[in-house]
């Protein structure tokens, strides 16, 4: 048996295969490669933006203040990025954000009971 033999293929990561902004830009709507359908509000993907201005790169703490993201704050614009994630255009400025499938997958599904 050879090397190749012996792995095991990664398991395909879901994707989103639509994203629909609301007509005010306040909530995103996903749906995925497996059917469910997701979504957050503008707020709440604003609050939790991964990138290097909103997380602290060597010790993953969050520097930015959730409560001083507006609750009117909207997405402007959002862009794919490679085949693996979203970036958004916020109404406050912000656009540096690289949101993979995996985090708004997370960030878009309600909260487990």
């Amino acid at each position: 048996m050879s090397f190749w033999d012996r792995i095991k293929p990664a398991e395909r990561p879901v994707s989103a295969t639509e994203a629909e902004l609301s007509q005010e830009g306040t909530r995103l709507h996903l749906t995925w490669d497996d059917g469910v359908k997701t979504h957050a509000t503008a707020q709440h993907l604003r609050q939790q933006c991964p990138c290097a201005g909103c997380v602290d790169e060597w010790t993953n703490k969050r520097t930015l203040d959730a409560t001083q993201v507006p609750a009117d704050v909207r997405i402007t614009q959002v862009q794919p990025v490679g085949n693996y994630a979203l970036t958004f255009a916020f109404s406050d400025g912000h656009s540096t954000g690289i949101y993979p499938w995996k985090l708004l997958r997370d960030l878009t599904q309600p909260p487990q009971a």
